[in-house]
C-alpha cells in the first residue's frame, strides 16, 4: 500500500508539473523576477537613506556639542581671568563631559559613515545587476516571442501542407478518373467502328459500309458531271431533244402504257 501511495503521489506531481509547464509563461516569470529585484534595490536605497539620515543627525549633535564645549572653554577662561577658579574648574569639568560625548558620537559617526559607504556600494552593484538583468530579460523575451511566432507560422504551414497534400491527392484522383473515362470512350469508339458492338441507333457505320457509301456518292457525282458535259457539247438541239423526248429509255415505258390502254 505504501508503494502504491508513493507511485500515485509521483504521478500526481508529474502531471501537476506538466500542467504548470504548459501554464507558465517565461516572459511573466522574468518580469516577476525583475520586479522582485527592483523591490530589493528599493529597500537597499531606503537603507542607505536611513543610514545617511542617522549620520546627518549625529553630525548635527556633534556640531552642537562641539559648540557647547567651545563655549564652556571660553567661559572657564573668563572665570579664571576674573579670579573665579571654582567657576573655571566647573566649566572645564562640564567641557570634559561633553568631550566624552563628542568622542562617542564621533565613533558612531564613523561607524554610520562606513555602513553608508558599504550600502551605497551595494546599491550601485545591485543597480548594475538589475540593469544587466533587465537587458537580458528583454532579450530573452524578444527571442521567446520570435520563437513562438516562428512556431505558430511553422504550425500554420504544416496545416497548409497537409491541406495541399489532400488537394493534390484529390487532383490526382480526378486526373486518373478523367484518363480512365477517356480510355473507356476511346475503346467503345473502336469497338463500334469494328462492329464488335451493335449500334442500336443505326448511325454508326463500319469501314466497309463507309467505303461503299463513298463510292456510291462518287458515282452519282460522275454521272451528273457527264450529263452536264453532254448538254454543253450538244448545244441547243441536244437540250431541246432532252426537253421534248428525253432519253429513248424514257419513251418506251410511255408507249407500253398507251398500248395497254388500247387493249382495254
Amino acid at each position: 500500500m505504501s508503494g502504491v501511495m508513493k507511485r500515485m503521489g509521483m504521478i500526481f506531481r508529474a502531471k501537476a508539473n506538466k500542467a504548470l509547464d504548459r501554464a507558465e509563461d517565461p516572459r511573466e516569470t522574468l518580469d516577476y523576477s525583475y520586479q522582485k529585484q527592483l523591490e530589493l534595490l528599493q529597500k537597499v536605497r531606503r537603507g542607505v537613506a536611513d543610514v545617511a539620515t542617522s549620520r546627518k543627525r549625529l553630525e548635527l549633535q556633534l556640531n552642537q556639542l562641539q559648540g557647547q564645549s567651545a563655549k564652556l572653554e571660553e567661559q572657564g577662561r573668563k572665570a579664571l581671568a576674573l579670579g573665579r577658579e571654582d567657576l573655571a574648574r566647573e566649566a572645564l569639568t562640564r567641557r570634559a563631559s561633553l568631550q566624552q560625548q563628542v568622542s562617542d558620537l564621533e565613533v558612531q559617526h564613523q561607524t554610520l559613515q562606513g555602513e553608508e559607504e558599504k550600502l551605497t556600494l551595494a546599491a550601485q552593484r545591485l543597480q548594475a545587476k538589475v540593469d544587466a538583468f533587465r537587458t537580458k530579460k528583454e532579450t530573452i523575451k524578444a527571442t521567446y516571442t520570435a520563437a513562438q511566432a516562428q512556431t505558430r507560422i511553422a504550425e500554420s504551414f504544416s496545416g497548409i501542407s497537409e491541406e495541399m497534400s489532400d488537394v493534390g491527392l484529390a487532383i490526382q484522383r480526378a486526373e486518373d478518373r478523367t484518363a480512365q473515362l477517356q480510355a473507356r470512350a476511346g475503346a467503345i469508339d473502336e469497338l463500334l467502328a469494328s462492329g464488335a458492338l451493335d449500334d442500336q441507333s443505326g448511325l454508326a457505320k463500319d469501314d466497309i459500309q463507309a467505303e461503299l457509301d463513298r463510292l456510291s456518292g462518287g458515282t452519282d457525282v460522275e454521272l451528273e458531271l457527264q450529263r452536264m458535259k453532254a448538254e454543253l457539247a450538244g448545244g441547243p438541239s441536244a437540250q431541246q431533244q432532252a426537253i421534248e423526248g428525253g432519253t429513248p429509255g424514257a419513251a418506251q415505258p410511255q408507249q407500253q402504257t398507251q398500248h395497254r390502254f388500247d387493249k382495254q
